[in-house]
């Protein structure tokens, strides 16, 4: 079936659903098309916070939050895009507010705000409040709110309908998407004037991750078969405190209201690390920290986790300010955070990397100002960069809503210009995605997806996470190589049509070794370390020859190029990172 939309956005979360509503507030006829029900979006799993220099708290302003954002970005963050995003954080909680976000109040009555990780008062002096919270559910409550904005202002929504190839016209005009009805098991073709992929991270390309399980990057990796560059694919964030083994998060506002890491000698670590900041040092920073006392020997019980300890913070905190972390300790690990330190590893948390963009949402093919005429995305799988080569907590949600906003507006502007005539579809634009789908279901003889899926996940996890280095990297692709093929002969049981969702596990599989390949090449092309991309045979930042985004191509199954471009630097210089 052919369905026909003005704009048509892949993905549910905040990102796609801001869109979504700016979009048809300009007049749009709007379709969301998720491969989930919107609000099992992974936005709704975001615990801690979203930035804003509201001031609610203490004295602060958006430039204070613009250079702690460049200064996390390890300087590969985009300054323009970083200016934009700060500037605008005000006036969207506002917005969110009005539309009827729960915020926490604090005793005046206005959005309470709570300290995170990497943001500070006067550029760099001491840790400020700036994080807007509704106690640790800020991302669900985000999320609820703007599906509800979006039903009353009738975007139609096809649910369950999972995106599996772009359409391309041969000028390289994006008028489409193809996609899988999970309840009927039939291929159907969106025709828009443009498209805006809004479809997550990658979090499960690893074995321990804080992503849903749905988290399988899909635009990315469907951008990337489309010919397409993925930008600043090396730089991966692991969260520091997932629960131990299990890689559910623990919010970063844990340490925000005042939780403490300690190593098996009872030690406040980060005190060694980060003088000024201590525990809330960036994400990048404290997970490395955080292995670097496991390695040494100061792992708790000599194992490979730490404690968070929030037992000097109190009950009332806890139960008022913490109260999802709470019950996860109590029903994952059987502790009460209130009496007992909390065991806490890196996770997988968050892409830096995805789709070039500008910031209107518009993708890039190249170098800035090469826009792929219709094609759109935001959030995650998007690359603005305004999070560069690590990313503050807060800023995921900001991002998400303010260029969500940005490529909405923009669409519609378009759409005003340019009338409502789309490029016509090229001749049998499903052709590829059938005879993808029909490879698999004739499989008979294979390993299951399952298997394949582990062993992928285990050398990612062993070879390319916090540290890194040549050997590792190598051994990882060597092992990527081996995975491919096996991944083209899985076999499934279930061949029926109906909620074939092993069918699209098979697919997805597809998507995440693509995306571990280019992870990993990545990773082996930047010989630095800069942020979230620690290799461990070159230590040092090298902004002579790195201070540049790195764009992946993908020339053929197996084959790559890379190209670069620049970082845009406005206000703040390059200097040395020290908290």
């Amino acid at each position: 079936m052919i369905f026909s939309h003005d704009v048509v956005i892949v993905g549910a979360g905040g990102s796609g659903l801001m869109a979504a509503l700016y979009a048809k507030e300009g007049g749009a006829d709007v379709a969301v098309i998720s491969k989930l029900h919107p609000l099992r979006s992974h936005t709704g799993a975001a615990q801690g916070g979203i930035g804003a220099a509201l001031g609610n708290e203490e004295e602060d302003h958006w430039l204070w939050h613009a250079f702690d954002t460049v200064k996390g970005s390890d300087y590969l963050g985009d300054q323009d895009a970083i200016e934009i995003m700060c500037q605008d954080a005000p006036r969207t909680i506002i917005e969110l507010e009005h539309y009827g976000v729960p915020f926490s109040r604090n005793k005046e009555g206005k959005i309470a705000q709570r300290r995170f990780g990497g943001h500070t008062r006067n550029f760099g002096e001491a840790p400020v409040r700036r994080a807007c919270h509704a106690a640790d559910r800020t991302g669900h409550a985000i999320l609820h709110t703007l599906y509800d904005q979006c039903v009353k202002n009738q975007v139609r929504f096809y649910d369950e309908f999972q995106a599996l190839d772009l359409i391309m016209t041969p000028d390289g005009v994006c008028c489409g998407v193809v996609a899988y009805e999970l309840l009927t098991g039939e291929i159907h073709i969106f025709h828009a004037k443009m498209v805006c992929l809004a479809t997550g991270g990658y979090g499960r390309v690893y074995k321990t991750t804080s992503n849903a399980h749905a988290s399988t990057g899909d635009g990315m990796a469907i951008v990337l078969r489309s010919g397409l560059p993925l930008e600043d694919m090396e730089f991966v964030q692991f969260h520091p405190t997932g629960l131990y083994r299990l890689g559910i998060l623990v919010t970063e506002g844990a340490r925000g209201e005042g939780g403490i890491l300690l190593n098996d000698k009872g030690e406040r670590f980060m005190e060694r690390y980060a003088p000024t900041v201590k525990d809330l040092a960036p994400r990048d920073l404290v997970s490395q920290c955080i292995y670097k006392e496991i390695r040494e020997g100061r792992g708790i019980n000599g194992k490979d986790y730490v404690y968070l300890d929030l037992r000097h913070v109190g009950r009332e905190v806890i139960e008022k300010k913490l109260p999802e972390i709470a019950t996860f300790c109590r029903t994952y690990l059987g502790i009460d955070p209130v009496k007992e330190p909390i065991p806490v590893a890196p996770t997988c948390h968050y892409a830096m990397g995805g789709i070039p963009t500008n910031y209107d949402g518009q993708v890039e093919r190249a170098e800035r100002g090469s826009i792929v005429p219709g094609l759109y995305a935001v959030g995650e799988c998007a690359c603005v960069s305004v999070h560069g080569a690590n990313r503050l907590g807060t800023n995921s949600l900001v991002d998400l809503v303010v260029f969500g906003r940005r490529a909405g507006m923009h669409m519609a502007e378009t759409l005003r210009k340019e009338g409502r005539r789309k490029e016509p579809l090229p001749d049998s634009p499903d052709q590829r995605t059938r005879e993808m789908l029909e490879d698999i279901l004739s499989r008979t003889q294979g390993e299951p997806v399952a298997v394949v899926r582990a062993a992928l996940q285990q050398t990612m996890m062993d070879n390319v996470s916090v540290f890194r280095n040549e050997e590792t990297l190598t051994t990882a692709l060597e092992d990527l190589k081996q995975i491919r093929e096996r991944a083209k002969r899985v076999v499934i049981r279930d061949k029926s049509k109906r909620f074939n969702t092993e069918l699209m596990d098979a697919v997805e599989l597809g998507f995440l070794v693509d995306l571990a390949e280019v992870i990993t090449r990545s990773a082996l092309n930047r010989t630095e370390s800069r942020g979230a991309h620690s290799r461990e045979d070159y230590p040092k930042r090298d902004d002579e020859h790195w201070l540049k985004h790195t764009l992946i191509y993908r020339e053929d199954e197996g084959t790559y190029r890379f190209g670069y471009k620049a970082v845009t630097i406005t206000r703040f210089q390059p200097k040395e990172r020290k908290y």
